[in-house]
């Protein structure tokens, strides 16, 4: 293999615990290939089959992992539920574990290739949400997988999964839910509980938080190697880089473009959000019960509020419905500039808009008044500029 191959395929130094538990299967170690314990097995698949970097990038041997690593980008951009989990070949032959290994290498190179760190947050996010569908019902690898990302969690006798509380505090944060929030939680000796639900398991839940450290892993180790994506490399991946960043382009237009009326007047922070959505970034529950409120007050339909999340990473139709009725029905009032602030959904720092530096406005609705009303007066102005300029009969 050559060198920049090696270097492609070792991963970062990123936190873990102090042990990773070992994992010899191999068609385990192809269903997750962004596990730690893969990065020697896979080197050594590429040297037991002859394959470099030209070869991952042209050779014909590796078309179906090409292949296959489009669709697993494609599946980044168009699938709320991330990358299809199927893989395209039996991974319990070679040479379907090859096909299967190498699609992720060669996607995690056209993704660093872009040099986008929002794309390749994207791409991490639908990476780690197929390997929590996988997660939930793969009840052998479950446990190794959470050895391996969890410093501390055991199962309990009666089928409960508990995990450290300094690994529950860290991870929640960056997860919607009421379930999520400590006070809600069986909390006892520092460990917490995660306790069945009737369509919500211990396991599930665990898979959920596995996400959650499988996306940082992934995120941050390609990060890392957009350092190796030299120019010769990135003009052989131009015609996959522009496929991806196209579709996001087209993605986003789709999800932003609204027909209400009155866009130009929403303030900042509203936009700020919509903005964040539109690149899958994971909003915080102020920012979304925000944006939620607001859309009704200014009087988008539930619809357009609904498509603004399409682009979230944990977007699901019913249950983003059901939210956004649920703030337009009991007629929730979008919060203060204070409260923004606070929650870190304000994006406007002093001097990047002037309206919002004025003492007095301490709301996004006064804001919205306050341009309604400049808008009006300017039409009046100009309507009495076109008077004066008309010629007399």
């Amino acid at each position: 293999m050559t060198a920049l191959m090696v270097r492609m395929l070792t991963s970062p130094s990123v936190p873990m615990p102090m042990q990773t538990p070992d994992l010899e299967d191999e068609v385990s170690l192809a269903r997750y290939p962004f596990l730690p314990q893969a990065v020697p097995w896979i080197a050594q698949l590429a040297s037991a089959n002859g394959i470099d970097l030209d070869v991952l990038l042209d050779g014909g041997a590796l078309e179906l992992s090409r292949r296959r690593g489009r669709m697993r980008l494609i599946d980044t951009v168009d699938s709320d539920e991330g990358v299809e989990a199927a893989a395209m070949g039996d991974i319990h032959t070679e040479n379907g574990r090859v096909l299967e290994a190498f699609s992720y290498y060669y996607a995690r190179l056209v993704i660093c290739a872009s040099e986008d760190e929002r794309l390749i947050s994207r791409w991490a996010q639908a990476e780690a949400a197929r390997a929590e569908r996988l997660l939930a019902v793969d009840l052998d690898n479950l446990p190794v997988v959470a050895e391996t990302y969890i410093s501390q969690i055991r199962l309990k006798e009666n089928g409960l999964w508990q995990i450290g509380l300094k690994d529950f505090i860290e991870i929640c944060p960056s997860i919607s839910g009421a379930r999520w929030r400590l006070p809600n939680c069986d909390v006892k000796d520092g460990w917490v509980t995660l306790h069945e639900e009737r369509t919500y398991s211990s396991s599930s839940k665990l898979a959920r938080l596995l996400r959650e450290r499988i996306k940082r892993t992934i995120q941050s180790g390609a990060i890392v190697k957009m350092a190796d994506i030299n120019t010769d490399l990135a003009m052989r991946l131009a015609e996959p880089v522009g496929m991806v960043v196209g579709l996001v382009a087209a993605r986003q237009s789709d999800a932003i473009e609204i027909s209400s009326a009155g866009k130009e007047d929403w303030p900042p922070c509203m936009r700020g959000v919509i903005g964040q959505l539109a690149d899958a970034v994971n909003v915080n529950h102020y920012g979304r019960v925000f944006l939620g409120a607001i859309s009704r007050t200014v009087g988008l339909p539930r619809e357009n509020c609904v498509d603004f999340f399409r682009a979230a990473p944990d977007f699901s139709e019913s249950v983003t419905t059901y939210q956004v009725g649920h703030l337009y029905d009991h007629e929730y009032t979008p919060s203060g500039c204070s409260k923004l602030k606070l929650n870190h959904n304000c994006p406007v720092l002093k001097g990047d808009d002037s309206l919002c530096d004025q003492i007095w406005m301490d709301h996004p609705l006064k804001y919205v008044r306050a341009k309604q009303r400049r808008r009006k007066q300017q039409a009046v102005n100009e309507e009495v500029v076109e008077s004066n300029s008309a010629p007399d009969d």
